[in-house]
């Protein structure tokens, strides 16, 4: 195993991580305020033709990226209504986004660049240098000569993991997962943080639809996600919940990924179907091995109903 077959295999796991992880994040911020939203590859790929859409129109890949952000953070309330006002079951709301979302952007793909329209493309977001880190051996071109969204997720952890942990406001958006009753006595305004946390889940799982499309990408595919939604829910259960335990589910999946890829065009004779399993296998056996012994937070997909209290 020469350096640039591990260098290889680090810049794609580094790659393919980013996408899970701003989805995985928003999961996390959506079952800490007790969501539980399986709607996570819907809700990508709207993200990914918002980006892609107006990232083509405008040429500018950070209208691109906030794009995704509005488009998957508006689709979400749909789910955010009906569960928490309506108090609906949380899955069958989150599989019809993942039904109705897809079938959306396909449909608005078609009716905004034609049927018959030849392959439209945009130039991706161009990688940007951390002074001095990017010239470190081996790992500087690696880990600091990245696009900005790479760094702009991995920031997103340090970020969470100190709002849950070290804030009062993220010890209150918490306990709305854990008991909301009690929450709500303390004046906490658990339908607020509800409400809350599905906009940042909708917003953060759009950016990482809208990543595929300006970082990872140059063009919109349909089933561009590839899954993504449901390995992120895996991560999220892997990780324990946490930010740091997510960021090293996510880095552990991008390299499943990363492997699969690099795997594909070795002459093994081995069909390169069997190497895009390995994912999916890593992701079945995580959640036999890890998935239950430890569960989330308490009131996760349950209805809060206020009269109640």
């Amino acid at each position: 195993m020469n350096g640039a077959f591990v260098s290889s295999i680090i810049l794609a796991t580094v790659r393919m991580a980013v996408p899970l992880l701003f989805i995985a994040m928003a999961e996390l911020y959506s079952e800490r305020a007790g969501m539980v939203n399986i709607g996570l590859e819907g809700l990508a790929a709207v993200g990914a033709l918002g980006g892609f859409m107006l990232a083509f129109t405008t040429g500018n890949v950070w209208l691109g990226i906030l794009c995704g952000a509005l488009a998957g953070a508006l689709v979400n309330m749909v789910y955010a209504f009906a569960t928490i006002t309506l108090c609906a079951n949380h899955t069958v709301y989150g599989m019809a986004v993942n039904l109705l979302a897809p079938a959306l952007a396909s449909f608005i793909y078609r009716v905004y660049f034609g049927t018959g329209s030849s392959l439209m493309q945009i130039t991706l977001m161009p990688g940007v240098g951390i002074p001095v880190l990017k010239d470190s051996p081996f790992i500087g071109p690696l880990l600091f000569d990245q696009t900005p969204m790479v760094y702009l997720a991995f920031a997103l952890v340090i970020f969470t993991m100190i709002f849950f942990n070290k804030s009062k406001a993220g010890l209150n958006y918490k306990a709305v997962g854990e008991h909301p009753k009690a929450a709500a006595t303390l004046g906490i305004n658990v339908i607020g943080v509800k409400y809350l946390s599905c906009l940042i889940c909708g917003a953060l799982a759009g950016m990482g639809g809208a990543y595929l499309t300006t970082c990872y990408s140059t063009t919109y595919t349909e089933g561009i996600v590839s899954g993504r939604g449901f390995i992120a829910l895996a991560a999220v259960i892997f990780g324990r919940w946490t930010g740091g335990g997510v960021l090293v589910a996510c880095l552990f999946f991008g390299l499943c990924d990363a492997l699969q890829i690099r795997l594909q065009v070795t002459n093994v004779g081995v069909p390169y179907q069997f190497f895009q399993m390995i994912p999916y296998i890593a992701t079945v056996l995580v959640l036999t091995l890890v998935g239950s012994k430890k569960s989330g937070p308490k009131a996760n997909g349950l209805p809060y109903r206020k009269e109640e209290r």
